[in-house]
């Protein structure tokens, strides 16, 4: 069969005049319908919305582990294989004489900012606390709850999902964003990286149905992590003497924001993101993500030096190591409930951890694989899967075996007391460096810091989401876009997450993510099928002599399509 050319005309219907001028109609207001429709729905019938999202979430996580984890498996081995394919390892993201745009410590600052950066300040130290008690190796009796022997499994749980398999799902929404935006000069939208399966069919309503669903899985992806660091954020502002009416406490006893602390916050943190999204990626987005980077250094190098030193390098090295070495068996285990007490605890905890997890980076995928895309114009695949992939997830081994292995190192040798297992998740890490440091001006300060860096990592990834909405909507385009959506999609991302926190607290926002992320792992699979097919025959188009890249449209050319207009992707 002959080469076909490769395609690079993919017209996108935009609004000519009005209040959506540059914006595709049909995904911009379906997906803003859809996310009206939950905030409507959260606040005016709570019960009812907690009761119907919890009954779709339990479902999901019990019919559709297999799924996420073959998913989850699938993206690691396309990452792979495409960082050691040498034809496609040398492509270049990009034309020929394209450079990076930001410098390697820009590149890994927002890419670590963006993609989990918040939820180390949360996470970093609760998990390894948590699977420090409980594990699937606790579960089964090869461990001890809190024993010695338990002591690494708790972070080789912790980085299967923090670490490659994260990173790996991260990875295939960029490098199919960045190859075909940049190679074939396609929008910069999640439908363009679908081209060789469906070609000119997602000009139409296949394309806007496959954006929409982007966008509200970003905003319910991007809302979980917001919603862990609200609450932190909340914590922290209590602790450093913003008052005590920030948190509550409920008839069992458990400390929870208040509703006046969730607003408080959420006008504190989406007012700042969305001044930096107005920005734009090249000036506040770049340097809040330095910002945060310096301080996280600070932060992570105080814990090296004055937390557990030699347990956490045990913790990074030993922890490593065992977990490539289980990481295999990790992948492609799904427990299941087979009416035994071991096989239903197995069960629960894979669909409340690892399952979970899996639907939390399918979710924020879009959002950060259209944000790596943005910045990692001019890199070879090689460099942007390596980049992507083994760094972040190097940040994260080292966040996790420090912070999570000074905090298990402090209830170990009863320093602690017990403060760290009893603070909340987001509080755990201020109970640490309390009880790490002692002194109460000290302890002040730290807590000022952490503020400060989870302020911006928080901002940080509320304005890229913002942007990369934005993006998706106006069919690809990168610039500026009207200060009207940036601001509505700054309100809406903020009243997604004050809602579902006011309603039903954390849980009910993890709820909505994983329904959000099932559709949205489809396309991800499908993505993945065709950078394969992509890569495959632009290597016969080089034997060929045929050209595999495209020049982009500059000309500027509009074709008149009823009262819309239509941007040529590229000229061919």
């Amino acid at each position: 069969m002959a080469l076909k050319p490769i395609f690079t005309d993919l017209p996108i219907k935009v609004a000519k005049r009005g209040f959506y001028s540059g914006f595709n109609l049909d995904v911009t207001l379906s997906s803003k319908i859809i996310i009206g429709l939950l905030v409507i729905w959260a606040v005016a019938f709570p019960a009812n919305a907690g009761r119907v999202l919890g009954d779709f979430n339990s479902f999901i996580l019990t019919n559709f582990a297999t799924w996420y984890v073959g998913v989850m498996l699938f993206f690691v081995v396309v990452c792979v294989g495409l960082a050691v394919w040498p034809s496609a390892g040398r492509l270049k993201l990009g034309l020929p004489d394209d450079v990076p745009e930001f410098d390697n410590f820009s590149w890994f600052s927002m890419m670590f900012g963006a993609g989990i950066g918040v939820g180390m300040l949360t996470w970093a130290v609760a998990e390894p606390i948590y699977h420090f008690n409980t594990n699937p190796d606790v579960i089964s009796g090869a461990a001890t709850a809190a024993g010695a022997d338990n002591a690494m499994n708790a972070f080789k749980w912790s980085y299967l999902h923090w670490g490659l398999t994260a990173w790996s799902a991260y990875a295939i929404a960029g490098l199919g964003l960045a190859f075909f935006a940049y190679r074939r000069s396609l929008p910069l939208t999640i439908r363009s990286s679908l081209t060789p399966l469906f070609g000119a069919r997602l000009s139409g309503p296949l394309g806007h149905l496959i954006d929409a669903v982007a966008v509200v899985a970003t905003i319910l992806g991007v809302a979980q992590t917001l919603g862990f660091g609200v609450n932190q954020f909340i914590d922290g502002l209590a602790r450093i003497g913003f008052g005590d009416w920030l948190m509550q406490t409920d008839a069992e006893g458990a400390v929870t924001p208040s509703v006046m602390g969730i607003l408080v916050a959420i006008f504190i943190i989406m007012g700042a993101s969305t001044l930096s999204a107005l920005s734009g990626v090249g000036k506040g987005i770049k340097w809040l993500s330095n910002i945060n980077m310096v301080l996280s250094i600070f932060l992570l190098g105080f814990l090296m030096i004055f937390g557990a030193t030699f347990f956490g390098a045990q913790a990074f090295f030993v922890g490593i190591w065992d977990y490539l070495i289980a990481l295999p068996g990790m992948m492609v285990t799904v427990y299941s409930d087979d009416g035994t007490e071991t096989g239903a605890a197995l069960a629960s905890w894979q669909g409340g951890w690892t399952v979970f997890y899996w639907a939390w980076w399918v979710a924020f995928a879009p959002f950060v694989g259209l944000f790596l895309a943005r910045i990692s114009k001019g890199r070879t695949i090689r460099e942007f899967v390596l980049g992507a992939i083994l760094v972040p997830s190097l940040m994260c081994f080292v966040w996790f075996a420090w912070a999570g292995g000074t905090a298990i190192d402090l209830e170990q040798s009863g320093q602690a007391g017990g403060a760290i297992f009893n603070a909340t998740d987001g509080g755990k890490i201020f109970a640490m460096t309390d009880a790490l440091i002692g002194n109460p001006i000290l302890q002040y300060g730290m807590a000022v810091i952490i503020v400060i860096l989870l302020m911006t990592y928080l901002v940080t990834s509320a304005d890229s989401a913002v942007l990369i909405v934005n993006t998706i909507n106006a069919a690809g385009d990168e610039g500026p876009k009207a200060r009207p959506h940036i601001i509505f999609w700054g309100v809406a991302l903020g009243a997604v997450v004050a809602a579902l926190l006011i309603i039903g607290g954390i849980g009910a926002i993890q709820t909505a993510m994983v329904i959000g992320a099932l559709p949205f792992s489809v396309v991800m699979v499908l993505m993945a099928v065709s950078l394969i097919k992509a890569i495959y025959y632009d290597s016969r188009r080089v034997q060929a002599g045929m050209p595999t890249t495209a020049e982009p449209n500059v000309e500027g050319l509009q074709h008149q399509v009823g009262a819309e207009q239509e941007r040529p992707a590229t000229t061919i």
